[in-house]
């Protein structure tokens, strides 16, 4: 029975009726042991009506066990035939690896944790689901991620998931809170009289005032007190029978073969295997009779301290399993873990051997990396990273030992938990000694963990040591973050050393390209020349940034753009955040500022969950120019602030250049030329680590336009110069096009402007020089040659929400004699970001189940979207919302192209 507590269970009923309304989310119960959490749970779970209830309680004894907690909670819903077809078959993979029904796996745990939230979607189904997790934080590492991913995506569906979790541990990314702390006093009264009558004032006052109002202490110590205590005729007992020893004494009462049977009920939760092992440990003693172990066992539930539930045993309370701990001898405990160990397999097996060892032993080292291979394989990182520390403790050679550490800094690493990866890898670099091979794999390790998360000069510092390819690749791909042109150059030249392929032709053309070398360009463009044989992210991403240095902006996004889709189609979501970071410039710099929106929004969470902080800061500056370019001033001083809290301690100039480049744009975009002048200079003053040569060379048509907006003749052809100098190796119609532009600004030429339009094949970029061409033939008393070129870029800024702009291009237009009818705005505006990311893989052809393996969502949530997006756009169907979005794309003909 619940004694009390409206105000939670009011809480907890909300977070259902919201489920079960199809606005699922999720809540946490925080509170110390025996505060009541789990009766909470339970009453909550009841109100649920006819939603469907799954239920786990996470056990301390299994908690390195990878995946055990998502077995226990799912396996009514995949245990049945078919449960699982509904799911995309990447996400169908991983949940089979995970629990055990299929070997192997992804090895992604972004894709085995989709896969978990359209599980229990599916098990929603039809009238919404309750998921009781009690004990969270026993809850093993793999399926704790895999949870937590679930809960921040429930917003749209008809899930409640409610979490019990004991004092501070951490539950990641769930706002609401209820705090379960002592019962009011009325409520303890209630508790204490239903067992004991009523009660002297005094006596309760002080079982109250001692307890905390804790129902579980309030209960036990009122049981063990007298009569005369109760009544009030003695006095309490100083101190109370509680804390460490509330069940210490229940549990030094059992017989001899009870309290060996609770050992190994306290380290293994399977009933037939605490049977067999405490049967084997009372023949030891000479105590072996039949069904000793049963006999033993059933004294354990006839004390209440524990019970048989299916084929498991467990306590009645977490307290009940420490004070049997603390009751046995550490020689007890390791027979008991060695006598487990001959009865378990896999990772039990390995666990058990563990929990046996004393000392350092290779074999259980051995068996313990297998579990965390195991746990790997299915995307089980976290309990590979725990697996295989414990086994580094446990194995005796040093450079083993240095091995399985740096194996396990990995495994964190990728398990999103980059504070346990760096402390993993410090005592990997302690323990090398002077192995050279196994110092530069850690130190790798080291510069790449940095340049995700960390200081990317320092990154550049422990890379450049590296004299192999891939360690000069990254040391090159981290002075690039900075910003560090010298360093790119110095490894562009070593990296020249190395044999002929792609990689060492991207790294060493980028280089000597910088540096000035006439060979760079040719290396740059003989590593283009193989991008069609690229079949992974990260050499995708290497050809844009040839294609970047070439000067070739356009060919760059559209290769970063095909990372992305190679990210998604692969399954390699892990490397998803970043790949993002450069699909989503790319698409701002085509104009499709609402698509750059939402594969930035997409990235930022990603980032968020996989601990990437300095990508944080990318997707946060991407999305401060995307609000610049839309006017929103505040959205974007916030992002940019945001960006550079990141970028600049991180000596991130890359991403500090572009969060500095959106102040500077919003400037511009306002009107404000002098202000935008100002930053453009800053941005080109800027050194490594707080600016960045990219930014600079990239922006500069930006520059050269507010340096003429400004009055600033000299500062125009400056910053003209440069660009020509950056833009000798461009060959591309946009690279040539955008030279043009600044040609028609800096050198007030008109015939400049019209060659640019010819050459653009970016809409967006097409509608500025149409804009910039307009405006000096309507102020050159030429308004109808100005028409054209005004309404064009009218209409291309409003439907790519570039809503300055176009402001700016409609008053132009109205001054040129034209009023004209407001152009249509573009009908997507109108989805919200996860609906665009959706309406644009319809576009591909992708299944509903096709589209949730791309976006880390359940089907259902997908139908869910669609639903809501047709009457948004007044189509019904498919074939529709494709056609729109292809429409949307297409280029703009420009006044020279009509």
């Amino acid at each position: 029975m619940l004694y009390g507590r409206s105000a939670e269970i009011s809480v907890l009923d909300e977070v259902i009726a919201r489920a079960r309304d199809g606005a699922g989310g999720a809540a946490v119960l925080r509170g110390e042991a025996g505060a009541g959490k789990t009766a909470l749970l339970d009453a909550a779970a009841a109100r649920g009506g006819a939603m469907r209830v799954l239920r786990l309680t996470g056990v301390e004894s299994e908690s390195d066990l990878a995946f055990a907690a998502l077995h226990q909670l799912l396996w009514p819903v995949a245990g049945s035939p078919g449960a699982l077809d509904a799911l995309p078959e990447p996400q169908r993979l991983a949940v089979r690896a995970a629990l055990g029904l299929a070997a192997g796996g992804a090895g992604d745990r972004f894709l085995l944790a989709a896969g978990v939230l359209s599980l229990l979607v599916e098990a929603a189904a039809p009238d919404g689901l309750v998921c009781v997790v009690d004990d969270f934080q026993w809850v093993d590492r793999a399926s704790a991620d895999a949870l937590l991913f679930a809960a921040r995506r429930l917003a749209t569906e008809r899930v409640a998931m409610l979490l019990a979790v004991r004092g501070d541990a951490a539950v990641k990314g769930v706002p609401l809170t209820v705090e379960v702390r002592g019962l009011a006093e009325a409520a303890a009264d209630e508790l204490l009289a239903s067992r004991h009558g009523t009660l002297p004032v005094q006596v309760r006052r002080e079982l109250v005032t001692l307890t905390g109002a804790n129902p579980l202490a309030l209960r036990e110590i009122a049981a063990r007190l007298t009569p005369a205590q109760l009544a009030g005729r003695e006095p309490l007992p100083d101190p109370l029978p509680g804390g460490a020893r509330l069940f210490g004494d229940r549990v030094a009462a059992l017989s001899a073969a009870a309290r060996l049977a609770a050992l190994v009920a306290a380290v293994e939760g399977d009933l037939d295997v605490v049977l067999r092992a405490t049967g084997r440990l009372l023949a030891e003693r000479a105590e072996s009779e039949p069904e000793a172990g049963r006999a033993a066992l059933a004294e354990l539930e006839e004390g209440g301290l524990a019970e048989v539930s299916g084929a498991g045993v467990r306590f009645r309370h977490p307290l009940i399993r420490s004070a049997v701990h603390e009751a046995a001898a550490p020689a007890e405990v390791r027979r008991a873990h060695a006598v487990l160990a001959e009865l378990t397999a896999d990772d039990r097996r390995a666990w058990h051997l563990a929990g046996a060892a004393l000392g350092q032993d290779e074999e259980v080292a051995a068996a313990l990396v297998a579990a965390a291979g195991r746990a790997r394989d299915r995307g089980g990182y976290g309990a590979a990273a725990t697996a295989l520390a414990r086994a580094a403790e446990l194995t005796p050679e040093p450079r083993e030992r240095a091995v399985r550490l740096k194996d396990a800094a990995v495994a964190a690493w990728l398990g999103g938990r980059p504070g346990q990866a760096e402390s993993l890898l410090a005592e990997a670099r302690e323990r090398a000694g002077g192995d050279v091979a196994v110092t530069m794999e850690i130190a790798q390790l080291r510069g790449r963990f940095e340049l995700n998360s960390g200081n990317a000069a320092e990154a550049v510092r422990i890379l450049a040591a590296g004299d192999s390819l891939d360690m000069l690749a990254d040391a090159s791909e981290a002075a690039a973050y900075v910003g560090d042109t010298a360093m790119i150059v110095e490894l562009g030249r070593r990296a020249a050393a190395h044999p002929e392929g792609f990689l060492r032709d991207t790294v060493a053309g980028i280089g000597l390209t910088l540096g000035g070398d006439a060979a760079g360009p040719g290396l740059l463009r003989r590593a283009l020349a193989r991008a069609g044989e690229l079949k992974d992210p990260a050499g995708h991403l290497w050809a844009a940034a040839a294609a970047s240095q070439l000067g070739e902006t356009d060919l760059a996004a559209e290769l970063s753009d095909r990372a992305g889709q190679v990210a998604r189609v692969s399954g390699m979501a892990g490397q998803l955040p970043v790949v993002l970071e450069f699909v989503a410039t790319a698409e701002r710099l085509a104009g499709r500022l609402a698509r750059s929106q939402a594969l930035s929004e997409e990235g930022l969470e990603l980032a968020r969950e996989a601990g990437y902080e300095n990508t944080v800061a990318a997707h946060l500056a991407n999305l401060a120019v995307v609000a610049a370019l839309r006017g929103e001033e505040e959205d974007c001083e916030r992002q940019a602030r945001a960006a550079l809290a990141i970028a600049v301690p991180h000596r991130v100039g890359l991403r500090a250049g572009v969060a500095a480049y959106a102040r500077a744009m919003l400037d511009l975009c306002l009107g404000r030329h002098a202000a935008a002048r100002d930053r453009f200079a800053a941005i080109a003053a800027a050194g490594p680590g707080t600016g960045h040569p990219a930014i600079v060379w990239r922006t500069t048509p930006d520059r050269v336009e507010a340096a003429v907006g400004a009055g600033d003749e000299e500062g125009a052809r400056a910053a003209l110069e440069a660009y020509e100098r950056g833009s000798r190796h461009a060959a591309t119609p946009e690279s040539r096009a955008l030279l043009a532009r600044c040609r028609g600004l800096a050198e007030s030429r008109e015939d400049a402007f019209d060659e640019a339009l010819r050459l653009h094949t970016n809409p967006f970029e097409a509608a500025r020089t149409a804009l910039l061409l307009g405006e000096r033939l309507r102020r050159g008393q030429r308004p109808g040659e100005a028409r054209a070129h005004l309404r064009m870029a009218w209409e291309t800024f409003e439907r790519a929400g570039a809503r300055p702009w176009a402001r700016r291009a409609q008053e132009e237009l109205r001054a040129a004699g034209e009023s004209g009818q407001a152009p249509p705005t573009a009908v997507l505006d109108a989805l919200t970001p996860q609906e665009l990311r959706i309406a644009g893989l319809v576009a591909d052809g992708l299944s509903s189940k096709q589209i949730a393996a791309r976006l880390f969502l359940s089907p259902r949530t997908v139908e869910y979207h669609l639903y809501k997006i047709y009457p948004k756009l007044g189509i019904g169907s498919r074939t529709d919302l494709a056609r729109l979005v292809v429409l949307q794309k297409a280029p703009v003909a420009g006044p020279g192209k009509l």
